[in-house]
């Protein structure tokens, strides 16, 4: 299965944070195609940059050998984002709901808003 991470569940990930615990499971699992967006990478650097963020420099390519692999913005998603209903208004979080979307692919993150989505949202719990 391929699945993709969420900023927060992916900062977690490279920060050893225990809020990724129910996530190792999925993201671990030899059988799934781990992805990040570089929605995540451009939401990371801008925060980075204001000074709201610390994190390594080498974090892409701790990612990559980790083979957690970069889903790039297509034209494709960038149009579904004009399909997609208000319920989040946040744009990094609107487009890595478009991009879920538009490959069909579900998403661990901790928001439950990205279930009013229609997407299957990693680890299945309740709405």
């Amino acid at each position: 299965m391929r699945v993709l991470l969420d900023t927060n569940v992916l900062l977690w990930w490279l920060g050893g944070d225990p809020r990724v615990t129910p996530y190792v499971p999925t993201i671990a699992d030899p059988r799934n195609e781990v992805y990040f967006s570089s929605v995540s990478a451009v939401e990371i650097s801008i925060k980075v940059s204001l000074g709201k963020l610390v994190v390594p420099a080498v974090y892409l390519d701790t990612l990559r050998r980790q083979g957690i692999e970069e889903l790039a913005v297509t034209a494709r998603h960038g149009q579904a984002v004009a399909d997609l209903p208000w319920h989040h208004r946040d744009p990094f979080d609107r487009m890595l709901i478009a991009q879920a979307l538009t490959e069909g692919w579900p998403v661990l993150t901790s928001d439950r808003i990205f279930r009013r989505y229609g997407l299957r949202v990693l680890p299945d719990q309740p709405a």
